[in-house]
């Protein structure tokens, strides 16, 4: 399990491990919020709980026009992993049925590797639509691809504990805690 690594403005910043965090405790760079009592670190003077969730000390300026490249793991985790064709989740493919990323216009005719062109599609839809847009194929497309918002989606690949997903949804808000647990957004 990692910890929850925390600006000092609170706004959650990544993973680190339980032993970095730790560390960072040690050197006064961080300060321990909330710990796993049942796990502990031991040295031959002191005890200390195991930390899910640090705050460093200092500030760490994260620039806000960070943009997240194109990679399958992001694009699974846009999708929900979900077929963008058919519906179908990852959990439903059995087989040699897998996952896979779809140019909406082939990159053969144009199409470039951007967040509005790519979706995610199980195998059989993407074999079935081949070198055709989703028209030409009769595939409609069941959302519109879009950039996602870059918090959403790095927490959206994330394993956080209940305990950390409240931090989370206190710097960024419900709409953050929806995508952690994989709850479309209504539009």
């Amino acid at each position: 399990m990692g910890c929850l690594a925390l600006n000092a403005s609170f706004e959650p910043l990544t993973l680190v491990s339980a032993r970095r965090a730790v560390r960072l405790v040690l050197d006064r760079k961080a300060e321990i919020l909330e710990v796993d009592e049942a796990r502990r670190f031991r040295s031959e003077h002191d005890e200390l709980p195991c930390p899910t969730v640090i705050r460093l000390v200092r500030y760490i300026h994260v620039p806000r026009r960070f943009r997240r490249q194109v990679t399958n793991t992001f694009l699974f985790a846009r999708d929900e992993y979900a077929c963008q064709y058919c519906g179908r989740h990852r959990k439903e493919l059995r087989g040699r049925q897998f996952l896979t990323r779809d140019h909406v216009l082939p990159v053969s005719r144009g199409g470039l590797n951007t967040w509005q062109n790519v979706v995610t599609a199980c195998s059989p839809c993407n074999n079935r639509k081949g070198n055709q847009t989703p028209e030409e194929a009769g595939m409609p497309l069941l959302t519109s691809p879009s950039e996602p918002n870059h918090v959403h989606l790095v927490w959206a690949v994330r394993r956080v504990t209940p305990q950390q997903a409240r931090w989370i949804e206190m710097f960024y808000g419900t709409d953050a805690l929806r995508v952690l647990k994989g709850v479309r957004k209504s539009s």
